[in-house]
């Protein structure tokens, strides 16, 4: 839910064309697509996450970091690293991904490669969620390790913004795509019709239907990301499609797809915490 949105038809991205981009976190589905995209404007793209079986890195390791930017003297950043878990003892993998891997790749393009554009990525996590539209204005809430580094890397990025670097934060509202993870809702759901699909006839717990949330494309996102950091008027902005639906919305699609109903084989469980709708 937002009032301020990145239109991501009809984006433009031809100035930057046949320059070297970085993707700190690379691994995950937003790197994926954010990878695709630059390649087919011509970019040499090179990413590194600790996962990777390519070009294997730890973005809080400063050496690593400074080296790479010293490097490679890339035009675009992006830092996309992060432990996608808002548990408490994730506090400190947050804290080394997120905190100290933004420090090092803005610290990095300040000392080495000023001409570089960075976009760190924002949540719509991060946000005080009053159950009304969010925007850009709308003031932090720490509920968690994840969101407390999100908005630690927010104030990073202006720090350095005051010091003449071009950084961009992109707060990410909720976004899927076939290369989500089960533990997220999403794919949970989808991949237990599936299994229901072939036979399966277990019931799946799940938390509060009602719960609205955003149901945007990783494609369409990262394009998203890719139009706030080709632009040097707008360098924070939420970047979503403006449109929610409940969580109960998403199991009816996926088991009309099945032709199964759905209320036969998902349980809301009672007591258990609402996901925050962002």
């Amino acid at each position: 839910m937002q009032e301020n949105i990145i239109h991501l038809a009809g984006w433009r991205f031809k100035r930057f064309a046949n320059m070297k981009a970085i993707i700190f976190g690379n691994s995950g589905q937003d790197g994926h697509y954010l990878e695709k995209a630059l390649s087919g404007k011509k970019y040499n793209v090179l990413g590194y996450s600790r996962s990777s079986m390519t070009f294997s890195g730890d973005v809080s390791d400063w050496e690593f970091v400074s080296d790479i930017i010293k490097t490679h003297q890339p035009k675009l950043v992006f830092h996309l690293a992060a432990i996608s878990s808002t548990h408490h003892d994730s506090l400190f993998a947050n804290h080394a991904a997120i905190g100290t891997g933004v420090l090092n790749v803005l610290e990095s393009v300040y000392r080495y490669s000023p001409e570089t554009r960075v976009f760190i990525t924002g949540s719509g996590l991060q946000f005080h969620n009053k159950g009304t539209p969010i925007s850009e204005s709308t003031e932090f809430n720490a509920t968690s390790p994840y969101c407390i580094e999100r908005i630690h890397s927010v104030y990073a990025a202006r720090y350095y913004r005051q010091k003449g670097v071009k950084v961009y934060v992109g707060y990410l509202f909720h976004h899927d795509s076939p290369l989500r993870k089960e533990n997220h809702v999403s794919m949970m759901i989808a991949s237990f019709a599936k299994k229901i699909s072939q036979g399966d006839r277990s019931v799946l717990d799940v938390g509060n239907l009602a719960v609205e949330k955003e149901w945007g494309f990783a494609g369409d996102i990262v394009n998203g990301i890719i139009t706030l950091i080709s632009q040097d008027k707008i360098y924070e902005a939420i970047i979503g499609t403006g449109k929610s639906f409940t969580i109960q919305n998403w199991c009816e699609a996926c088991f009309e797809l099945i032709g199964e109903d759905w209320t036969k084989f998902i349980r809301q469980k009672n007591g258990r915490k609402n996901v925050i709708a962002y």
